[in-house]
C-alpha cells in the first residue's frame, strides 16, 4: 500500500519547494516510487516536482475541486508509488471560510487523508522561539498530525543546535536542517518561480539538493512517520467537459499554464488534444473543432506573438467556425492590444476588443466562482465553476464585447461580470479548476 506525507510551513517563502525538491530528488536516487502533488492553485512548483520525480505532478484543492476529484487523484498519483508527497501552498492551515475539509488548505487534506505533516521552519531570525512555533501547528487542530521539523535557513550550527535542543524538550522531532545559503535559493518573477524549463542547470541543481537531503535529512525517519493512503472513492471523478473532440493546445513559453487533471479528464471524457506553438507562428492545426489557449507569460513575448502572422491569421480563421477559448494569458492574446512592461503596445488577435496592460501592473489574486452567461469554449450557459485569478495585469479598454461570466470571490460576493465574449470566442482572466454542480 503506498503511504503519504504532506510538506508545509507557516508561511509562503520558508522554503517549502526547495524541501520538497531535496527530499523527492534523494528518495528517488534511493530508487523509491515517489509521487508528488501540490495543495492548491499553482502552475510552477508542480514541474519542478516532476523534474525531481520523474514523474507528473498534480494539483489538489479542496475549496474548488468536489471530494471525488479530490480522491481519484490521491489515487490516481498514488497508484504506482511507495510514496506520494503532497506540498502545501502558502502556511499549513491558510485557506477560506470555515466548511470542514473545504478551506483549500493543506490542513484539509491533511484531515481527509490521514496524513502526517513535516513542517518546514525558516528559524532566520529566531532561536528557541521556533519550537513554540512548531508546538503551536502541532495542537492547533486535533485531526491534523505533525510528524516533525525541518529547520531551514539556520545561521550556524550553534544556532541549528539551539533549536533543536528546544524542540526535543517540546516533544517535537528535528528530521533535517538546511543552513542558510542563497546559492538553493530558486529564482523568482512576477507570478512566482521562474518556470522549471527555463532554470539552467536543473539537473544540477536538483543532484545538489538531493546531496544535501542525504547529508542533512533523516531520511528513514521521514519514511517511517508516513502514514498509508487508504482512499475511499466516493464515486466517478468530475473533470471539465472537453470544448471540443480535437482540440488544439496553445502550448509553449508564452502559454504553458493549464492543470494536468484538465488535461486528463478531457482525455478521459475521449477528446484528443494537439499542442501548437504560437512563439513559433504556428496557427491552430486545422484538424481541430476546438481551440483553447491557457495563461502563460504572452506580456514577456508580446511583441514575437504581434509578429507571429501565421498564428494571428490561422487563430482568425479558425475562430471565424470554431469555438476558441482563452485564459488569463490566453484572454490577453485575444484582445486587440498588450502593453508590455516597457510600455509599448503590441496588436494581438483582436478577436475580442479589450485592450490589457501589464505596464500598469496590479495584482488581482483569489478564488473566484464564474456563473457562464452564456454558452462558450468553457460550458454551457448558467454552468457554475470554481477557480482562481492571479495575475498583476488588467484591462485598460474595456471593448463592447458581452461579458463571460457573473464572478464571485470564495465568500460569494458578487464581482459583477467579468469576461468577454463574441461569436465562438471567449475568454477571461479566470483560471478553471472543477465545475460546481458535483459539490
Amino acid at each position: 500500500m503506498s503511504r503519504g506525507l504532506i510538506i508545509a510551513a507557516p508561511r509562503s517563502g520558508s522554503g517549502k519547494t526547495t524541501i520538497t525538491i531535496a527530499l523527492v530528488a534523494a528518495l528517488r536516487r534511493r530508487g523509491i516510487a515517489v509521487r508528488t502533488a501540490k495543495s492548491g492553485p499553482d502552475y510552477i512548483d508542480p514541474a519542478f516536482h516532476q523534474a525531481a520525480s520523474g514523474h507528473p505532478s498534480m494539483n489538489l484543492d479542496s475549496w474548488a475541486m468536489p471530494p471525488d476529484l479530490l480522491g481519484a487523484i490521491v489515487a490516481d498519483q498514488a497508484q504506482d508509488a511507495s510514496l506520494l508527497i503532497i506540498e502545501s501552498a502558502m502556511g499549513l492551515f491558510d485557506g477560506v471560510g470555515d466548511e470542514r475539509y473545504r478551506r483549500g488548505a493543506a490542513a484539509d487534506l491533511a484531515a481527509r487523508f490521514n496524513l502526517p505533516v513535516l513542517l518546514v521552519l525558516d528559524v532566520s531570525g529566531q532561536s528557541q522561539s521556533a519550537a513554540a512555533v512548531a508546538r503551536g501547528f502541532a495542537l492547533h487542530d486535533p485531526d491534523v498530525r505533525l510528524a516533525g521539523v525541518v529547520l531551514n535557513r539556520a545561521g550556524s550550527v550553534r544556532h541549528r543546535d539551539s533549536i533543536a535542543e528546544a524542540m526535543a524538550r517540546a516533544g517535537i522531532a528535528v528530521l533535517g536542517s538546511v543552513m542558510r545559503d542563497a546559492a538553493l535559493a530558486l529564482p523568482e518573477r512576477h507570478l512566482g518561480l521562474v518556470q522549471a524549463g527555463e532554470h539552467a542547470g536543473l539537473d544540477a541543481y536538483i543532484d545538489t539538493l538531493a546531496d544535501l537531503a542525504e547529508r542533512d535529512f533523516t531520511i528513514d525517519a521521514i519514511l517511517e512517520a508516513s502514514a498509508a493512503l487508504n482512499v475511499m472513492l466516493l464515486g466517478s471523478p468530475t473533470a471539465l467537459r472537453p470544448p471540443g473532440q480535437r482540440i488544439a493546445l496553445a502550448r509553449d513559453d508564452a502559454f504553458s499554464f493549464i492543470y494536468p487533471h484538465i488535461l486528463a479528464g478531457w482525455r478521459a471524457a475521449g477528446a484528443t488534444i494537439t499542442p501548437f506553438s504560437p512563439l513559433a507562428d504556428e496557427p491552430p492545426p486545422a484538424a481541430c473543432d476546438a481551440c483553447w489557449l491557457p495563461g502563460g507569460y504572452p506580456e514577456l513575448h508580446a511583441g514575437n506573438l504581434a509578429a507571429a502572422t501565421r498564428f494571428q491569421f490561422g487563430l482568425r480563421d479558425f475562430a471565424a467556425t470554431r469555438p476558441v477559448h482563452g485564459e488569463c494569458g490566453g484572454f490577453m492574446v485575444l484582445g486587440a492590444a498588450l502593453e508590455d512592461a516597457g510600455g509599448a503596445t503590441h496588436a494581438m488577435s483582436g478577436l475580442l476588443s479589450h485592450e490589457t496592460s501589464f505596464a500598469r501592473r496590479k495584482l488581482h489574486l483569489g478564488y473566484r466562482e464564474a456563473e457562464l452567461c452564456a454558452d462558450s469554449g468553457l460550458g454551457t450557459a448558467g454552468s457554475k465553476y470554481r477557480g482562481h485569478e492571479f495575475h498583476y495585469a488588467q484591462v485598460t479598454a474595456p471593448g463592447t464585447d458581452a461579458p463571460l461570466a457573473l464572478m464571485r470571490d470564495a465568500a460569494g460576493q458578487s464581482l459583477g461580470p467579468a469576461g468577454a465574449r463574441r461569436g465562438q470566442v471567449s475568454g477571461s482572466f479566470f483560471h478553471v479548476i472543477a465545475p460546481v454542480s458535483a459539490l
